[in-house]
């Protein structure tokens, strides 16, 4: 998926479309015209921290200048948006950041992801984990299984080496820097099979790679007959919150299914990322269709 540079901001975030839908379109999906178009300012102003002059938000979402103020005012009176008069610009509010707050606190990764993950092991057939780094071990929070003989090895409050699974891997991958480097310093490169990567040079290779792509590959790395295909969850920083993975034996999981099973796994990770209330990076965006 291109990235259209007109739905991108100045801080580099890519924009839901904050353009008001046509009379027809509001009436048949049963929505109420004025909420809509508040909730379309609102949503433009999100993107613009600096604040944006209301003709210029006005032209955002597609609204003539009185329209907009008069809902704004209204914003304004529930403290939804603020005017800053020194710079003549309408900004998000005080009201915007304690909604947005109650959200934080409320949501809750296994549950958000839960049904998406339910959804992957359906399409792919195999088992569906989601885990967060522990120091330099993954531990899974939350896993669906397939109904298919051979699962995986390793349930909810199982601990994986951060270096031969592929959460860990793409979680890695993905660090801030400092994370990745303090990481590198406390690993404990042992190999747990002959594909096991023990060579701090040879996983930074396979970490450039992943980043690449999108998503990492345990092949058998962990276990003999294991594979694992995964990406991560990223949090409203772009930092990752967490991964999930397919796993599977090498008997389904052949060569020829690692890309395909690569990209729902992105799909998959994009739309926790999504529901979760985090930030898909934008150099990932064209792996996701």
């Amino acid at each position: 998926m291109l990235i259209d540079p007109n739905k991108v901001t100045p801080c580099g975030v890519r924009k839901q479309d904050v353009r008001v839908p046509s009379k027809e379109t509001l009436r048949s999906s049963g929505q109420v015209q004025s909420l809509s178009r508040a909730l379309k300012l609102l949503n433009a102003l999100s993107y613009y921290p600096q604040g944006l002059s209301l003709s210029d938000l006005a032209r955002e979402v597609g609204l003539p200048n009185s329209t907009a103020h008069r809902l704004l005012t209204t914003l304004q009176n529930e403290r939804y948006v603020r005017f800053d008069n020194e710079h003549s610009t309408w900004k998000i509010g005080v009201q915007a950041f304690q909604v947005g707050s109650a959200f934080v606190r409320s949501r809750e990764l296994t549950q958000i992801a839960r049904p998406v993950m339910q959804r992957l092991m359906s399409i792919s057939g195999e088992t569906v984990n989601l885990g967060v780094l522990d120091r330099c071990e993954v531990i899974y929070l939350a896993q669906v299984e397939t109904r298919k003989m051979m699962r995986a090895i390793a349930g909810p409050g199982g601990r994986v080496y951060i270096h031969a699974s592929g959460i860990g891997k793409a979680l890695l991958a993905f660090a801030p820097e400092e994370v990745r480097e303090k990481i590198f310093n406390c690993w404990d490169p042992r190999p747990l099979t002959a594909n096991t990567i023990t060579s701090e040079t040879a996983l930074r290779k396979n970490l450039a790679q992943i980043r690449k792509r999108g998503f990492a590959i345990d092949d058998e790395e962990t276990a003999v007959g294991l594979r694992c295909v995964a990406s991560v969850v990223f949090d409203e920083h772009q930092e990752p919150v967490a991964g999930i993975s397919v796993s599977g034996p090498t008997a389904r999981i052949t060569n020829s299914r690692l890309g395909q099973l690569g990209a729902m796994v992105l799909e998959a990770a994009a739309d926790i990322t999504h529901e979760f209330g985090g930030r898909w990076p934008m150099e990932l965006e064209n792996s996701v269709s």
